[in-house]
């Protein structure tokens, strides 16, 4: 699926990934392939990006929104740091 991270100033990310972890505001989801459409509300806290089975990256982010719609996973965070820790 395709995965682009957006804030006020940049994108930060773009590409092909097979799933992602994020702060919502029930608590932490995962979106996979071919989920279903969906907006949703997240909490500043840490995503996690699953760039195929056996490889993630992180990064922290700041309080935003996510939209799933046709395999297409849009973030708009007010930030968005890269990290290799995973909290």
């Amino acid at each position: 699926m395709q995965l682009e991270i957006y804030t006020p100033e940049r994108k930060s990310f773009r590409g092909e990934v097979y799933g992602v972890r994020l702060p919502g505001i029930d608590g932490s989801f995962e979106v996979m392939e071919k989920h279903a459409p969906m907006v949703a509300a997240l909490v500043p806290g840490q995503m996690k990006v699953l760039n195929d089975k056996t490889h993630f990256s992180f990064y922290n982010i700041k309080g935003g929104f996510i939209e799933v719609l046709n395999n297409q996973v849009t973030v708009l965070v007010e930030g968005a740091e890269p990290t290799s820790i995973e909290k």
